[in-house]
């Protein structure tokens, strides 16, 4: 293979060393960045405030990096440049693309980069590891949930701390809010003063009364799901799920050879 044909296989490779472990660096990359984030809206000193800039600006820069030679590699340049992975990489580096200026509206983009992660969850994997599907699809539901509450708290937070410190001092304010709202409890103790605040606060309760009751309902549907059903492979045609008291398969006919732990279980 050519160079480029390479790096495009090991940025999507999980199966060799390689490629799994420079996956798993990404994923590290994406989290502590957001960490970063997180640890900076707390009242800590000027010297660790410098050192946590220093390796931000150089996380970022590793993701410029990796943005332009994942562009590089699309056999299609155009059509890579505004897929949904493409943007969300983008997101992540426009800070480093627009200069080191303090242009307050671009840290708002920085926190897109949580959404990087999502990539790592497709193909019925987990940071580089295969895992079932019923596991593959409940971690998306629940790093799904777990994404919409982390960017929509940075946003809110970013928005908010400049005119409103007070109520949103940290990004665990940002949190709490950004739960209670859309879970629609409304406590009413933390209320934002801008327009943009507030209209942040209204998508928040959209997002709340839509998203969230789906994605839990397919979370419940999916537990249920597997309680009634058993992951065992069908010895002829391949077929992965059967009813938890199948003993043959119920497309072929062919007798299922079910886990010992299992048929010890049934007895």
């Amino acid at each position: 293979m050519s160079l480029r044909q390479q790096i495009a296989f090991y940025f999507e490779d999980i199966r060799t060393p390689v490629g799994r472990g420079l996956n798993l660096a990404i994923t590290i990359l994406v989290l502590v960045s957001s960490v970063i984030f997180v640890v900076e809206t707390y009242p800590i000193s000027d010297d660790i405030r410098l050192y946590l800039n220093f390796i931000d600006w150089a996380i970022l820069l590793i993701f410029a990096v990796e943005y332009l030679l994942r562009w590089w590699c699309a056999e299609n340049k155009l059509k890579y440049l505004f897929s949904f992975y493409s943007l969300i990489d983008l997101l992540a580096i426009v800070p480093f693309l627009v200069g080191i200026g303090d242009i307050q509206f671009i840290r708002i983009f920085r926190w897109f980069r949580i959404l990087r992660l999502i990539r790592f969850l497709e193909n019925k994997t987990l940071f580089g590891r295969f895992i079932s599907e019923d596991s593959a699809i409940s971690t998306r539901i629940l790093f799904t949930l777990f994404t919409i509450v982390f960017v929509y708290s940075g946003l809110i937070y970013q928005v908010e701390h400049p005119v409103n410190p007070q109520v949103f001092t940290t990004f665990l304010d940002a949190f709490y809010f950004s739960v209670v709202t859309m879970t629609t409890v409304g406590f009413g103790d933390v209320t934002p003063s801008s327009e943009l605040g507030r209209l942040l606060t209204v998508m928040m309760i959209l997002t709340g009364i839509s998203l969230i009751p789906w994605q839990l309902g397919d979370l419940i549907k999916r537990l249920m799901k597997s309680r009634n059903h058993l992951e065992v492979a069908c010895p002829s045609c391949q077929l992965a799920i059967h009813d938890a008291d199948a003993q043959f398969c119920k497309i072929c006919g062919e007798k299922l050879q079910k886990p010992i732990i299992n048929q010890l279980d049934s007895k």
